[in-house]
């Protein structure tokens, strides 16, 4: 190895196993790279084989600071290899499973190509802490949700102790109960139940285990040396100074894709994350319609949908009249997943279905006028860094707050209900489209858009200014 190699900081990057985290940790890792750290970034051994088959076989070499590697994720090798593991398997064996190897691929690394000076793990990898304080390497903790996700699972425990959950039977989903008020979460005044990310109903097999796996991780995550989020401060301010008296430092950093975009050095740009392959014709499509004409409809990498739920949407989208472009990914819907050829003879020339698409360049089309998403974290960053207003069906996780935040204290976004139904979709999509509401909400939009590009410029926005508190803290922090 070069000397001019051997005097960079080394910076390990391992994300959860599953795409809306990889994502994010790229961006994280490139951003890094750009400010001098030699970096290796950690996949599991499947998710590795996965990129390399939806990029190509190359897609991922001849990159001298820029390596990746991977460790086995403890779990037989599903039947399917185009869909993401399961949530609750593959986070137990996270915990079982991954320390030992993890531990072994550091100390190769300190021996074959550059000591390894700091880590930077998802904040749901709690093991990596445990080798990071055995071999004594600094470590951040990457949040990839939004600060208000965050806050509502640190209050998980605070819920239960005041005896609102778990539920004391599922009737508690639909009479009423859940829209009790949660008045325990500092500025998320008139949250409700329902708005809390669910595992903690405790009425699905695992979400024990979730509940005990997130507090846990959570726990772990306050002996850090600093939570990294994918956040900005003037978008979440307040939450973050709760989380910051709650956490070591939190550092704003985001969106990640704009300060992605800022990197001056573009060596880097051929490497991607998508672990299914994009069409690029999405794209082609869309430049056939006109400014702000068409729905983005995408409901993530994680989201499983009944039949009979994936027949609503299409009818209430193919009902609106509106043109539209649906993302429906291997495995999204559970069983016979085949739509009505009356549904494509009546959509034809002006909604468009595809199996994967590159969202960013999608959602920042000038002809994008709406997303109906799950409100993933990325989706709704990316979404108000675009401007575009939402429909928000939230499904799992993190993606109930980010409804909540987004529908009222962002005025961003309507909610679809969870027991969908057309008429519902159509009223809401042309409501999206061309009403006032939509009008208002895409206002407010564009003034979100504003502010997270001001966040992410030089030299004076807020997540610039904090990515260099981050980069001095990583190349200073004592072992």
């Amino acid at each position: 190895m070069s000397l001019k190699l051997e005097n960079k900081p080394h910076a390990l990057c391992i994300p959860v196993p599953a795409q809306g985290h990889i994502n994010p940790m790229l961006k994280l890792a490139k951003i890094l790279h750009s400010k001098g750290f030699l970096i290796t970034f950690v996949n599991t051994e499947f998710n590795h084989q996965r990129l390399l088959k939806s990029r190509g076989l190359n897609a991922l070499d001849g990159f001298s600071s820029f390596r990746f590697e991977s460790i086995p994720d403890g779990l037989p090798t599903p039947e399917n290899l185009d869909s993401t593991q399961n949530v609750y398997d593959i986070c137990r064996s996270l915990q079982e499973n991954c320390l030992a190897p993890f531990k072994k691929l550091i100390a190769r690394l300190n021996d074959s190509f550059s000591p390894v000076t700091c880590i930077v793990a998802d904040l749901l990898m709690g093991f990596t802490l445990d080798a990071a304080k055995e071999l004594g390497i600094p470590e951040c903790m990457f949040w990839t949700g939004g600060a208000g996700a965050l806050l509502c699972y640190e209050k998980y425990p605070t819920i239960m102790e005041k005896g609102l959950m778990p539920l004391k039977d599922p009737s508690y989903v639909v009479n009423g109960y859940l829209d009790t008020i949660v008045d325990c979460i500092p500025n998320m005044t008139g949250i409700r139940l329902r708005n809390i990310p669910p595992f903690i109903r405790i009425i699905n097999p695992g979400d024990d285990f979730m509940v005990e796996f997130t507090n846990a991780q959570v726990d772990k995550a306050k002996t850090s040396s600093g939570i990294i989020l994918n956040t900005f401060d003037e978008l979440e301010n307040d939450i973050l100074e709760t989380l910051s008296s709650l956490f070591p430092r939190c550092y704003g950093l985001g969106p990640l894709h704009l300060l992605e975009n800022n990197i001056v050095d573009k060596s880097l740009i051929s490497i991607g994350s998508n672990l299914w392959k994009e069409e690029p014709e999405c794209l082609k499509w869309l430049d056939t319609k006109g400014p702000s004409s068409v729905v983005y409809v995408n409901f993530g990498s994680i989201v499983v949908m009944t039949p009979q739920q994936l027949v609503e949407f299409c009818w209430g989208l193919a009902n609106s009249n509106h043109s539209f472009l649906w993302i429906i990914r291997p495995g999204m819907v559970s069983g016979e997943s085949a739509l009505p050829q009356e549904f494509y003879d009546g959509i034809s020339g002006r909604g468009m279905l595809a199996g994967w698409c590159p969202q960013e360049q999608v959602i920042n089309h000038p002809s994008i006028g709406g997303f109906l998403t799950h409100s993933g974290w990325n989706s709704t960053i990316e979404s108000i860094s675009s401007g575009v207003p939402m429909l928000s069906w939230p499904f799992f996780s993190d993606q109930f707050p980010n409804c909540w935040l987004s529908c009222t204290k962002w005025g961003i976004a309507m909610e679809i209900d969870n027991d969908v139904t057309r008429d519902n979709v159509t009223k809401l999509v042309i409501e999206l489209m061309s009403k006032d509401k939509g009008k208002e909400m895409k206002k407010n939009a564009i003034s979100w858009k504003n502010k997270a590009h001001e966040a992410s410029n030089a030299p004076s926005g807020s997540s610039t200014v904090n990515l260099e508190k981050l980069i001095h803290r990583l190349k200073t922090s004592p072992k």
